[in-house]
């Protein structure tokens, strides 16, 4: 698998890095009907163009490379999240989703203006949560009340909300990510700042806001993106990113039925090095250690969520 550059104004942000070719057959053994709770598809851009407000250019990554991935390493379902480069144009994410077979869920981003045939829609192809994307170097700010309002109308199909911020700002969203009338599941334990203690004021503060808050949950996601002790290549250990996987593992122990993880393929913007996703599923054990967690953290919390039929 190669990720590939788009071409003409699809151009790739500089120095975006290509996606990982030729992942690693992980060495842990997922249980049966483990998902990959959060990753995405990109294009093609020529096919489903980029939003022109975008921050960023990906390389493109489609449905059936992301199914290959998903068979080459041992899971069973995916959920597709929509990320910033698509904008609200759901397109890629709701196609991938109808050609998975019941295989795939997907989290949309859509505005105000949509309208309740479109949400139906997009609940006919899968989806089954928003996101609310609070990164400020990534999205435009949108109006609190705007989001409060599609909150409340997807909460009508049983859809949960997505927040994606950073650990610095959670003291002024606090309020309002407690006034969301859905379940709410926040991307990658809200950045925390590893370098810090993991009983420092800012962790602990996202501690307080799961344990103050049943309806929270959390990825336990993307180590890659908060580390700074590195991949394998700089410190010669198949599972790295040792300074994440504290943090992670409290969260996995204190709230084991509100905890999912996802790979984050094809990993958007990420500069500093670009993971092999058999590796990343190697991290999984060192986080939930036990065969109890491991399938609480991969098959009975996702399937709850996105598969409530089934579960």
């Amino acid at each position: 698998m190669t990720g590939k550059p788009t071409t003409g104004r699809f151009d790739k942000t500089p120095g975006w890095l290509d996606w990982f070719e030729g992942p690693a057959k992980p060495a842990f053994q997922l249980p049966p009907g483990a998902v990959d709770a959060h990753c995405h598809v990109f294009g093609p851009g020529d096919t489903y163009p980029y939003a022109p407000e975008r921050k960023y250019t990906p390389c493109d990554a489609s449905q059936a490379q992301l199914f290959a991935l998903r068979d080459h390493l041992g899971f069973s379902r995916n959920v597709i999240v929509q990320a910033t480069c698509h904008g609200a144009d759901n397109r890629a994410m709701a196609a991938a989703c109808r050609a998975s077979g019941g295989k795939a869920r997907g989290v949309a981003t859509v505005k105000r203006s949509v309208s309740d045939a479109e949400l139906e829609a997009l609940h006919a192809d899968g989806v089954r949560g928003v996101r609310f994307n609070f990164v400020k170097r990534l999205v435009d700010f949108t109006p609190k009340d705007e989001l409060m309002e599609i909150a409340a109308r997807v909460k009508q199909l049983g859809w949960h909300v997505v927040i994606y911020f950073e650990a610095v700002d959670l003291p002024e969203l606090w309020d309002f990510f407690t006034a969301l009338p859905t379940t709410v599941v926040v991307d990658h334990m809200g950045r925390p700042d590893v370098s810090q203690p993991l009983d420092g004021p800012e962790f602990s503060l996202f501690m307080r806001f799961m344990e103050a808050h049943g309806n929270v949950w959390s990825k336990v996601s993307c180590p890659e993106r908060l580390s700074l002790s590195g991949p394998p290549a700089l410190n010669g250990e198949r599972h790295a990113y040792r300074d994440v996987l504290p943090f992670a593992r409290q969260v996995v122990e204190r709230f084991p039925e509100r905890v999912l993880w996802g790979t984050d393929w094809p990993h958007p913007n990420l500069k500093q090095h670009m993971p092999d996703d058999g590796l990343l599923v190697d991290v999984i054990p060192h986080i939930a250690v036990t065969p109890e967690r491991q399938q609480q953290l991969l098959v009975t919390n996702p399937m709850r969520l996105y598969w409530p039929e089934e579960a």
